[in-house]
């Protein structure tokens, strides 16, 4: 997955949020954020990124992790983990993925975005004032062209 953002520029996901959500509001209850992280490990052993507390969370229950320009959930849970009321062993996330660890276990949303280097940020503004396209080698490495 490749998000475009500013003049086209492909930009791989950088950024994950994963949100803990309350089946019956649509406010989160908690947020982390992890900004270029290769894996990001949930469970409820204090070693974890994510630590829940729920006795249907395994100790080390899924990892997301970040493969080249996407990102994919691996569960190691021994209750599992489920999208749509489905078990998953592995997922690619898209955006605003939602999964539950467990049939009756927490609910998580994860999303993913990108950043972009501040250096870059100030090229792509020139190129959309129409000041200056970006030299072409990076216009290239950005691109995917």
């Amino acid at each position: 997955m490749i998000h475009k953002s500013l003049s086209g520029v492909n930009l791989a996901p950088n950024v994950v949020t994963v949100s803990l959500r309350s089946p019956s509001h649509s406010v989160p209850l908690q947020q982390w954020h992890f900004t270029d992280q290769p894996i990001i490990k949930i469970g409820r052993c204090a070693d974890n990124h994510i630590v829940l507390r729920s006795s249907v969370v395994s100790r080390y229950h899924l990892e997301l992790r970040r493969m080249g320009n996407r990102w994919k959930l691996i569960n190691f849970g021994n209750n599992g983990t489920y999208k749509d009321g489905q078990p998953i062993t592995e997922l690619e996330i898209q955006n605003e993925t939602l999964v539950r660890l467990a049939l009756s276990g927490p609910q998580l949303q994860i999303k993913l975005s990108a950043t972009v280097p501040e250096p870059l940020l100030k090229l792509l503004r020139h190129q959309d004032s129409g000041n200056h396209p970006l030299p072409g080698r990076l216009r290239t490495l950005f691109s995917g062209s």
